[in-house]
């Protein structure tokens, strides 16, 4: 059932005073056509003050409705999209290239998905690529297939990623990199590129499976992987045993590993870490234990966690939200705690806080 907002709802009650250079939690005041279900692992995608919003799930099951949320006016919408729409799906990325996005991977309950779909979020049209190897043609006469002796020690390489979900990806010089996930069997550690040159036209997409070098991070799923350069910075994550607390850097262009030694670590999984200047904001997700709303700031030129407590209200411990950043305030929207899935919304402006301590200007050293 549709449930719609006139008015935005601002806060009752007067606020202490802050420093204008604190910053500061709050509830976002939405309004508009509001979600009619909970987001836990759902996809949030920022196009011009948009944040286009699909999947996840909540107690009932797993979505494929598209949302839009304008971060200017706090307005929810829900767009008519064309052509072939993804199925329900959580856990899944969702990146953008020029004015598309690019969703890779998800599920739903048991199925896991190998699946690449675009929208254009101009003309809101889906479009499904078929990226897997052609099937073969026989010549007339060849005897079927299924008179046809296969040696099983040969095996070709795979062409696709194996479907997967709770991976993380990237966009970096016309390719999308993605990195980890699990296929509901066992967490994985590979690396992919699909090949989406500067405008994601389908006709040549192409996959990539990447060879690195050095040490590379075991296998892991619901942790982040955030681009600053050309270096792929990954945090955390989970095998469905452990709950890591170490984070790896995978120079792009070298394709070399290295991992962070650090002097104070924290465990998460289905957190979000948004890049704010020379820092990443870490908020929420689960330590091994429970789930936090915690804020951890990590200093990537210096490579420590720096203490900064905001003001405000923070949203309630969660994990599987997500986050995005846009005109100097950090979105989060939804998430889970272990019980209840959220529909919220709320807002972190940075203010000054954010932006004194800054290196405008820097490169990821780990060595």
């Amino acid at each position: 059932m549709p449930r719609y907002r006139n008015n935005p709802h601002l806060p009752a009650g007067n606020a202490e005073p802050v420093p204008a250079t604190l910053m500061y939690w709050s509830k976002a005041p939405v309004y508009g056509l509001l979600p009619t279900h909970g987001l836990r692992a759902h996809s949030v995608t920022l196009v011009d003050g948009i944040a286009w919003i699909f999947g996840g799930c909540d107690e009932k099951g797993c979505w494929k409705d598209v949302l839009c949320f304008n971060t200017d006016t706090m307005q929810w919408s829900s767009p008519t999209t064309l052509g072939e729409v993804p199925p329900p799906c959580r856990a899944h990325t969702a990146t953008l290239v020029d004015k598309r996005i690019v969703m890779f991977g998800g599920g739903e309950g048991p199925l896991y998905y190998d699946d690449v779909f675009v929208l254009d979020t101009v003309t809101r049209q889906w479009q499904h690529p078929k990226l897997g190897p052609p099937k073969p043609t026989s010549p007339p006469g060849t005897p079927r297939a299924d008179h046809v002796q296969i040696n099983p020690e040969e095996h070709e390489p795979p062409t696709i990623p194996p479907p997967r979900r709770a991976h993380t990806a990237v966009l970096y010089r016309g390719r999308i990199w993605v990195f980890g996930g699990g296929n509901g069997t066992q967490a994985l550690n590979d690396l992919w590129t699909l090949e989406v040159g500067s405008s994601a036209a389908v006709e040549r997409m192409r996959w990539e499976l990447i060879q690195t070098g050095g040490k590379k991070p075991s296998p892991r799923g619901y942790h982040t992987a955030n681009l600053v350069g050309n270096v792929m910075v990954v945090m955390g994550g989970s095998d469905g045993r452990e709950c890591f607390s170490d984070i790896w850097c995978l120079n792009l262009d070298t394709l070399q590993w290295s991992q962070v030694k650090l002097q104070t670590s924290f465990r998460r999984l289905s957190h979000t870490a948004t890049q704010v200047g020379s820092y990443l904001y870490i908020f929420g997700g689960h330590n091994g234990s429970s789930y936090t709303s915690e804020l951890l700031l990590f200093n990537l030129v210096a490579l420590v966690f720096e203490p900064r407590i905001p003001a405000g209200r923070p949203p309630s411990a969660r994990g599987y939200h997500a986050a995005l950043l846009t005109d100097s305030r950090l979105f989060v929207f939804g998430g889970f705690n272990g019980n209840d899935v959220y529909e919220d919304v709320h807002l972190l402006d940075l203010a000054g806080a954010a932006y004194l301590p800054q290196v405008t200007s820097f490169t990821i050293d780990v060595d």
